[in-house]
């Protein structure tokens, strides 16, 4: 029911994520990431906490391959998990336990890692992947739209796809983007929109937290 890509970008240090499902929310329960840390999914039959568990064994010191096999090695019904993480040095790691739904695949590339089950085509995961290499040197954001994208266009779930979530950490406590579209006909296209809306306003909002005083102009229509 569940696509994604997680990913690092060297040139800026910010993690990724990008998620599309057909059931609702699929952003707020599937999507993890950690300023300076990693990325993960956690999906499949989820469990929101293995996400968070993955992000906290990556701030113990520990790689990808290692976090993900000592969650995996620990987990209640891992069988039913599917995950994934990249980490600080970009490094990355995928688990589809046995009782993964239906057809399901995984993919792994320069400091990204894609992962889906109940796919219409395997060549899904690898169809993300390489949008996401492609397109080296671009925003990191524009890259997981793009990513998300070619999935949708290499068959995407057998199914409709219903939701979807973007979500970006930089080296700030929070997230730089944390978009989501919880219910619609088209959770892709419409993700694709709000990250146009926002890209070009990340950086402003991003000055106006750290220092308001040299930050953009506020007070106008669309500021807070």
């Amino acid at each position: 029911m569940t696509f994604s890509l997680a990913a690092r970008c060297p040139a800026s240090g910010r993690f990724g994520i990008v998620v599309t499902s057909s059931s609702p929310a699929v952003g707020a329960r599937c999507a993890h990431a950690r300023a300076r840390v990693g990325a993960a999914a956690s999906q499949n039959v989820t469990d929101p906490s293995l996400g968070r568990l993955l992000l906290d064994l990556l701030a113990s010191g520990l790689s990808a391959p290692e976090a993900m096999t000592q969650l995996v090695a620990t987990a209640a019904h891992a069988e039913f998990r599917q995950l994934t993480c990249v980490d600080a040095g970009g490094r990355v790691a995928a688990y589809s336990g046995e009782r993964t739904l239906g057809r399901h695949a995984t993919a792994e590339g320069a400091g990204c890692v894609a992962a889906g089950n109940l796919l219409a085509d395997e060549g899904v995961a690898e169809a993300m992947v390489d949008a996401f290499e492609d397109a080296e040197g671009d925003d990191l954001g524009d890259r997981l739209v793009d990513a998300l994208s070619a999935g949708l266009a290499a068959g995407g779930e057998e199914g409709a796809e219903r939701s979807a979530g973007l979500l970006v950490v930089d080296a700030v406590s929070w997230p730089v983007a944390d978009l989501r579209v919880d219910w619609h006909d088209e959770p892709i296209h419409e993700l694709a929109r709000l990250w146009q809306l926002w890209q070009p306003q990340l950086d402003a909002y991003l000055a106006r937290a750290l220092d308001p005083s040299q930050a953009p102009s506020y007070g106008v229509p669309g500021d807070e």
